[in-house]
């Protein structure tokens, strides 16, 4: 059965190109959907592909047109447009591209960075306006300026090796304990961080733990004339408290890419943030990742996982799964089986595959505390009697022949 896929918001063309020479079809509506309109389209669809501006609520997924849903790819690094736990229950595998996006996201920042430093915005407004300003005042060299960052991961530890290309001295803060790429410095605390860098850069996800991170008193721990970057989530920052502290002139700008309420598409007019018209304020619509190259290898990574968890039930990489990975059996039918984790359950299904008189050439098991995800090589002639058997036991929440 070929299996139908379904792309939103201007997905690479390179990602409709993989998934067609592997056997999908593929419909495409390069927008992003409200609520209603993607339960409308989802009827027949078996894997999604969005980028940020679609929301899959839990409404999304009890609707019956999300029924033979079996994958979602994010073809972007975040996943909270996503009910990731009501997907993992209604057996729907999430994939998202955590790696693609970094060097252009870590690009941006350094050249924010600079722009800071010198008051190129500004300047640069000016000259547009017809207004001639050339000074030396309150512009510098990064190099020799400490940079912290907020967030040692990908993109992080990327932004700190290219940070000491230009000179620069690098601290990090995390909350888990990281390895330090090149010369870069863990510190013990946020505000250790904030207290002794020039520039501070944050490159965290949205967690309830990061929701106002970066407070009016984490701002003004920051040394007198730092610059805030922020690339990560809109919700990380008070917004207010950092127009407030760069007006006042105990901070000296700001770069923000993220925003807690961003426009739906490139038609929305009327932006309104706290930030604008402040001086040395770099204001740019969530574009760290949109690069073509970035766009382009985002495309083949989600491709691919999509790819390999439809024709192999691989789910390495997933966000919301147990990772399973099993090389194929030549020979032999795969069948995939996800069940709720409850007690009983390889009993019953060690008795379908019994009273099928099947031979298991190989068989691999992950769970997590809500479900298990089975993926095992049969004998072929018996793969459609064991998958129909399977689907009507209760516990399963999905089964299927992959070959």
């Amino acid at each position: 059965m070929s299996l139908t896929v379904l792309l939103l918001e201007k997905i690479h063309d390179v990602a409709e190109a993989q998934l067609v020479e592997a056997g999908f079809t593929v419909r495409r509506v390069n927008a992003a959907l409200k609520e209603d309109e993607l339960i409308e389209k989802l009827a027949g669809v078996h894997v999604l592909g969005i980028r940020s501006k679609t929301s899959v609520t839990k409404r999304v997924l009890d609707s019956a047109n999300a029924r033979d849903l079996l994958a979602i790819g994010a073809f972007c690094i975040g996943t909270n447009q996503l009910d990731l736990v009501e997907a993992m229950r209604r057996g729907v595998c999430v994939f998202n591209a955590p790696f693609s996006n970094t060097r252009s996201v870590a690009e941006l920042v350094i050249a924010e960075v600079i722009m800071l430093s010198r008051q190129l915005g500004d300047r640069d407004m000016e000259m547009h306006q017809g207004v001639w300003k050339k000074l030396a005042t309150g512009s510098h060299e990064v190099r020799g300026k400490t940079l912290g960052i907020v967030g040692y991961g990908h993109i992080g530890s990327q932004v700190g090796v290219l940070a000491e290309f230009f000179g620069m001295r690098v601290l990090y803060y995390d909350v888990a304990t990281k390895l330090p790429l090149s010369n870069n410095q863990p510190c013990k605390t946020l505000d250790e961080v904030l207290k002794a860098s020039d520039f501070v850069t944050l490159h965290v996800p949205e967690t309830p733990q990061t929701k106002g991170l970066i407070g009016r008193r984490q701002l003004e721990l920051m040394k007198k004339e730092a610059c805030l970057l922020n690339a990560s989530r809109g919700t990380v920052v008070d917004l207010e408290a950092l127009a407030d502290l760069i007006r006042s002139g105990h901070l000296g700008g700001a770069a923000v890419d993220v925003y807690p309420d961003e426009p739906e598409g490139n038609e929305s007019k009327g932006f309104k943030t706290p930030l604008q018209h402040v001086p040395n304020v770099i204001l740019t619509p969530h574009i760290g990742g949109s690069t073509l190259e970035a766009q382009e290898a985002i495309g083949r990574e989600v491709a691919t996982s999509l790819t390999k968890y439809a024709q192999l039930g691989a789910s390495a990489g997933s966000v919301n799964f147990p990772h399973v990975e099993l090389a194929p059996s030549p020979g032999t039918h795969r069948i995939m089986h996800v069940h709720q984790n409850v007690p009983g359950v390889l009993r019953d299904v060690n008795r379908v595959i019994g009273d099928a008189n099947a031979n298991i050439h190989a068989q691999l098991l992950s769970t997590n505390p809500d479900i298990g995800y089975l993926v095992m090589d049969l004998d072929s002639g018996v793969s459609a009697a064991v998958t129909k058997a399977l689907l009507e036991l209760g516990t399963t929440i999905k089964a299927r022949a992959l070959s």
